[in-house]
């Protein structure tokens, strides 16, 4: 599970207080509501018939004991006691307040959660197997190629006002739990007759109003040369056998 530096606690910490003053902005009349739109979107704020959505990321399904007591937290102090798991792999409040919106995102940021890119035309949430881990049929876990591509999309200026949302998931096991092919972009690792891993490329899916399965557009994908250093972290990158990596000796495992 990725843990937070201090440039990422920073960059958190300075996106509640941005969003604590245009909401504060907002409230007072100072904006429209079409200024504060894409400003509310930015940061998983949904505006619904009702009462206001908080849509919160779990990159690719990951939860500590602390985030999950975090969320049940915030459920009864801002919520109706319950939230709503998605079924790409994020938590959704449907009942807050808006002008209690910060406030929740200040608490999350102590456990080193956010709600950037959960919502608006930006590369959303990076899922994957919900048994990825632990699966029997897994043929290595996808989650650290998942938090490859979080980092990589995360904040990308290219990608953050894009046409329409964008959703990309990764399946690492022989059964494809990840719905891959209903996705923007699906990468199913795949074994080679000689043992070498790559990537099923996928593209074009979706499950939105219009279904759609996305074709394959390359069978097998070159990933390179990979090892495993300390509990199952993966590096994508030329390694040698032995190497130091972060403190832990790397074995390399595969290369493609």
């Amino acid at each position: 599970m990725y843990r937070y530096d201090q440039i990422d606690r920073t960059l958190v910490a300075e996106r509640v207080a941005e969003y604590r003053d245009q909401t504060a902005r907002f409230l007072s009349g100072q904006l429209s509501e079409d200024e504060f739109k894409p400003l509310r979107l930015r940061n998983g704020l949904y505006v619904q018939r009702h009462a206001p959505m908080l849509r919160i990321a779990i990159p690719y399904g990951v939860l500590s004991a602390k985030q999950l007591r975090t969320l049940a937290h915030i459920a009864r102090r801002y919520d109706r006691g319950y939230a709503h798991f998605t079924t790409r792999q994020n938590i959704q409040f449907n009942w807050i307040q808006l002008e209690d919106s910060p406030d929740i995102l200040e608490e999350l940021t102590a456990v080193e959660m956010h709600a950037i890119q959960t919502s608006g035309n930006a590369v959303r949430n990076i899922t994957s197997d919900e048994f990825a881990g632990v699966a029997a049929d897994e043929l290595i876990d996808p989650r650290a190629f998942c938090e490859i591509l979080r980092q990589w999309s995360a904040f990308h200026p290219e990608f953050t006002w894009l046409p329409r949302k964008f959703k990309m998931a990764i399946n690492g096991a022989r059964e494809d739990r990840a719905a891959v092919a209903f996705h923007d972009i699906g990468l199913h690792l795949m074994r080679a007759p000689n043992g070498a891993l790559g990537f099923r490329v996928l593209v074009g899916g979706g499950m939105g109003r219009t279904p759609i399965i996305g074709a394959v557009i390359r069978e097998r994908c070159r990933i390179g040369r990979f090892a495993v250093v300390g509990a199952g972290a993966v590096v994508i990158k030329d390694v040698p056998d032995g190497a130091i990596v972060a403190g832990n000796p790397a074995r390399v495992i595969g290369e493609a």
